[in-house]
């Protein structure tokens, strides 16, 4: 399976089963009969839930298009093409895994190595993969950076090659790819209203099936509940935060999200981030990386390219929304947290 990405617990939505995930479906849908599918796909919880005429059949699609893609991306499968790459170090790949693979190495080279998609072998060795978690001693950590680097990756045509001792892995982009895949399914099988959640990773299709935009809740780090809500449609929406993946040692907690400089978990002075933009591969790809940047680089990331919007919930108690979605996130009456428009 894809290793997972920590990402916020969706509550529940009405005509769904209330699960764990990432944001809060909030709202009726005009007395429509749901479709929904539930399955396990990239070590964690999914489903697709779709309105109108032959939405029984797409969410099955869908679901299946999502265990076609982990197949080919899981890091443990033996059988899976990452597997094969990490073994022998060559291997000629599928498009769909090549277009992964360069879109991970494009996201690593505009995030200046804040999304780092060599960063597993660090990763595995804090126990994030396997659960079996430790704190690993500076050299230890020290010789596995000397095998971290996306600008190691050599891609030519089909065939990926990488030197002895570097490892891909596609969590931090699977799940948003495949939420994309899951979507571009639905709306072949003719479905204009639907509800996307890959274990966090949010897609909307189009609009409520009453018409109304969806009501997405971002969930409170610090305890049970949602801080705000954001009101969209037609877009993906990720959330990437520390404090759900984690361990503590002597008093000391230890986040799954790491920093690609030092090999230690983020320190900084985020919380969480929540990302929305038109495709889920790009907001999987950034809440990651603005997580790793720290408010104020993610603040001039998105100065710079404007492609996305997003919401940080930092430790100083408050939030910092970029102008283009600050009109559709409402605080909650009982939070108070002061929201702080970001502009251009």
């Amino acid at each position: 399976m894809l290793m997972r990405k920590s990402v916020m617990n969706i509550l529940a939505a009405v005509c769904m089963a209330a699960v764990l995930c990432s944001c809060s479906f909030l709202g009726g849908t005009n007395g429509e009969t749901a479709q929904k599918t539930e399955f396990l796909a990239m070590d964690t919880y999914m489903s697709a839930t779709a309105y109108g005429e032959g939405a029984e059949n797409a969410v099955t699609l869908a679901k299946d298009e999502v265990q076609r893609l982990d197949k080919l991306w899981s890091v443990t499968d033996e059988n899976s093409e990452i597997y094969a790459v990490n073994g022998s170090g060559e291997v000629t790949v599928s498009g769909e895994t090549l277009e992964l693979i360069s879109f991970m190495l494009d996201m690593a080279k505009r995030t200046g190595g804040a999304l780092e998609p060599t960063l597993y072998p660090v990763v595995k060795a804090w126990g994030f993969t396997s659960g079996e978690n430790r704190v690993p001693s500076s050299d230890e950590i020290q010789s596995l950076l000397q095998n971290v680097g996306y600008e190691k990756v050599s891609v030519s045509g089909n065939t990926v090659t990488l030197p002895v001792g570097v490892m891909l892995d596609t969590g931090a982009v699977g799940k948003g790819y495949a939420s994309d895949k899951a979507a571009q399914v639905l709306k072949e099988n003719g479905v204009k209203s639907a509800l996307i959640d890959l274990g966090g990773n949010i897609v909307l299709v189009g609009k409520k099936p009453d018409g109304e935009d969806w009501k997405i809740g971002v969930r409170d780090p610090d305890g049970d509940g949602v801080v705000g809500i954001i009101s969209a449609s037609d877009c993906a929406i990720v959330t990437s935060g520390a404090y759900e993946r984690n361990f503590t040692v002597d008093g000391t907690v230890y986040g799954h999200i790491i920093d690609p400089k030092d090999g230690r978990p983020v320190d900084n002075d985020i919380l969480s981030v929540t990302v929305i933009a038109s495709e889920g591969r790009l907001c999987d790809a950034l809440s990651t990386a603005l997580f790793v940047m720290g408010k104020d680089g993610a603040t001039e990331h998105w100065r710079t390219h404007k492609d996305f919007e997003m919401i940080m919930l930092c430790k100083d108690g408050q939030a910092y929304v970029t102008e283009g979605i600050a009109d559709r996130f409402e605080a909650e009456e009982h939070s108070e947290m002061k929201i702080n428009v970001i502009e251009g």
